[in-house]
């Protein structure tokens, strides 16, 4: 019974964008979550960061605010970076070797 009622749970709709003006520079996030007719904006801006850990935070932040366990949750991103983490499971052999790439150098923005 458990089962069924979390399938009946609508999903939950991540829209994720980072920038940064200058790698580093100043920059910051934007999300959009969206379920069940109901919306939920994040966003939040730093001095000095990247690219690449804009279009992260943006995804770690929406996931934080996130309550539900076991909830369907479906990521739309324009990072190719971000995408490939998880659709390669990059993350799963940075891991392994020590947050280290297969060049054996330090995995970047690993925190």
């Amino acid at each position: 019974m458990a089962e069924m009622s979390q399938q009946a749970r609508p999903p939950i709709f991540l829209y994720t964008d980072g920038a940064s003006s200058g790698n580093p520079g100043p920059g910051g996030y934007g999300v959009v979550l969206k379920c069940a007719g109901r919306v939920m904006e994040l966003s939040e801006g730093f001095s000095l960061t990247t690219n690449n850990r804009m279009e992260m935070t943006a995804l770690l932040e929406a996931f934080k605010a996130i309550k539900k366990e076991n909830q369907v949750i479906e990521v739309f991103s324009d990072s190719g970076y971000l995408m490939d983490c998880f659709r390669k499971k990059w993350y799963e052999n940075w891991q392994k070797n020590g947050w280290k790439t297969s060049g054996k150098k330090p995995v970047e923005n690993q925190d």
